[in-house]
């Protein structure tokens, strides 16, 4: 039987959470969270030994970027503890790829950087950019299913500390869930926030920030000028695109236009 307590979370963000853990939102949420594994953890996603993956693959003194996502793909076999991002086995034409990351590839191919060859983000994640949903477990089938345990206190409180923290991130705030996370990260120094509609379905397009203009003639450029804010601090540009990957199919980018 899966536990849960705060030795999951790596030691870097324990210590940036500070006095988070003798809080009753803590213990609120610990509490929850292992009443849920005890009555079925086969039913969680991800597994709960991936609930910090994205933490444990970003330590905090190397994040550049922070996309933030809302809870984990519901649907089976997607969720990997990392916002967005799928296993890297499932093709980019199949009808299990998100909308949402069939609209950043498309964002990407328009801005220059080419396709995704898959949704795995892992290498995104390793180069700095911290893939956090704001919900970080989900029961299979039932989206939003968790948002209620506690987790949002957590995950404020660490988007809050990591702001007042690191000066110059670049913070990706896709859709009004995310954007309603500003509050908190206006107080940091020097931040670059990026905000536009969130890049799955049809709403996509449906703002006054799209994250893709109508018919795919150009996209919102936030990796590009993200690149750009890091190249201008001194920092290595992330490299969007893992080229050490191949595609599923030669025809793979112009399928995504389709």
């Amino acid at each position: 039987m899966p536990s849960f307590s705060k030795d999951d979370i790596p030691k870097d963000w324990r210590e940036l959470l500070g006095d988070y853990f003798e809080s009753s939102a803590w213990i609120e949420l610990e509490c929850n969270i292992q009443a849920v594994l005890d009555n079925d953890f086969t039913s969680v996603r991800p597994e709960p030994q991936n609930f910090f993956k994205a933490l444990a693959l970003t330590p905090v003194d190397s994040v550049k970027v922070v996309i933030l996502g809302q809870d984990p793909y519901h649907s089976p076999g997607l969720a990997q503890g990392l916002a967005f991002s799928i296993p890297a086995n499932i093709p980019t034409n199949s009808r299990e790829f998100p909308s949402s990351l069939r609209n950043i590839s498309k964002a990407l191919a328009l801005e220059g950087f080419g396709a995704l060859p898959s949704g795995d983000l892992h290498h995104w994640a390793k180069q700095g950019v911290l893939l956090l949903n704001t919900a970080l477990s989900v029961k299979l089938g039932e989206a939003g299913s968790h948002t209620n345990l506690g987790w949002k206190n957590l995950i404020d409180r660490l988007i809050f500390a990591l702001a007042m923290k690191k000066p110059s991130l670049i913070w990706m705030l896709w859709g009004g869930h995310a954007q309603s996370k500003l509050p908190l990260i206006e107080t940091g120094k020097d931040p670059l926030i990026l905000q536009s509609s969130h890049p799955s379905g049809l709403g996509v397009y449906k703002t006054a920030k799209p994250f893709l203009e109508p018919g795919g003639t150009g996209s919102c450029k936030h990796f590009t000028q993200a690149n750009n804010w890091l190249i201008g601090h001194g920092l290595k540009p992330i490299q969007w695109i893992n080229t050490s990957e191949k595609t599923s199919s030669k025809g793979s980018q112009a399928n995504l236009f389709s």
